[in-house]
């Protein structure tokens, strides 16, 4: 067993040997030990911590409060690269040259098949000993949020432009227009209503899957969770108060893009 340890001492960097490690893998554990032991129907349901209506209640929601706005700029940061890297990797996979067909195919395979947290995990301690790149725990999970979404927005891109009819590709090159002009003012004006429903379901889902970043120390929705869970021993409660914050995110969002949607075809109908 110690000759297996030397063997891989050499190759751990040096963050995996920091104390906050330590803590976050405690965290989990520990907040995963409370709701196992939270199964037993001997539990007492206790409010009180996430009550508004108590001095510790206000305390406590207005920390997990805090987590939105990191939730939020992590999740608008990633999903802004994932949407330009997704739009590239779609025209790309629309162009008449093979070897950008092949960079099309070979990054939506990867990057839809890559679970975010495996690639989370590796961006933040991989690729430090890999390649030297050592990036923060922010920098970390958009690049990572971003990576894992861009396939996805590639493919949505994809079936947006070929929804459109051929024959206005073939009109505006009657007219005259480059590739780029025909792009700009003809077929994404058009396929903008077929992209962007899909495109605010990614949005929520990124919302969501934001939520991984904890397990590398950001502190988001999640994050702020798990640290008060450990201080407070009452995961349900807190756990419950979570679950609600994601739902008011989401369902504002789904709002939004309704409402966008509402006036893209009265825009159409004009």
């Amino acid at each position: 067993m110690m000759q297996w340890d030397l063997r891989i001492q050499p190759m751990i960097h040096n963050r995996a040997l920091k104390p906050s490690m330590g803590v976050k893998i405690l965290l989990l554990s520990v907040s995963a030990s409370f709701l196992a032991g939270c199964s037993a129907r001997g539990y007492s349901w206790g409010w009180f911590a996430v009550s508004p209506g108590t001095v510790i209640g206000r305390r406590n929601l207005l920390f997990l409060i805090k987590g939105f706005v990191p939730t939020l700029s992590i999740s608008l940061i990633a999903l802004g690269f994932s949407v330009i890297i997704g739009l590239a990797i779609s025209l790309a996979g629309l162009s008449h040259n093979k070897l950008l067909k092949y960079i099309n195919r070979g990054w939506v395979e990867i990057f839809r098949s890559v679970p975010v947290l495996v690639l989370l995990l590796w961006t933040y301690y991989g690729l430090p000993i890999s390649t030297g790149i050592d990036l923060n725990i922010f920098s970390a999970g958009i690049v990572a949020l971003a990576l894992c979404d861009s396939a996805f927005e590639a493919e949505i891109f994809r079936a947006g432009f070929q929804s459109i009819p051929r024959s206005q590709t073939e009109a505006a090159k009657s007219m005259g227009c480059t590739p780029y002009q025909t792009m700009r003012y003809v077929i994404l004006p058009q396929a903008i209503r077929y992209i962007l429903p899909p495109l605010g379901n990614q949005f929520a889902y990124m919302l969501k899957i934001s939520s991984l970043v904890s397990v590398i120390g950001y502190g988001e929705l999640t994050r702020k969770a798990n640290e008060l869970t450990v201080i407070e021993y009452r995961p349900l409660e807190i756990y419950t108060i979570l679950i609600v914050e994601y739902l008011i995110l989401v369902l504002v969002v789904s709002h939004l893009v309704r409402r966008m949607e509402k006036r893209l075809a009265g825009n159409q109908q004009d």
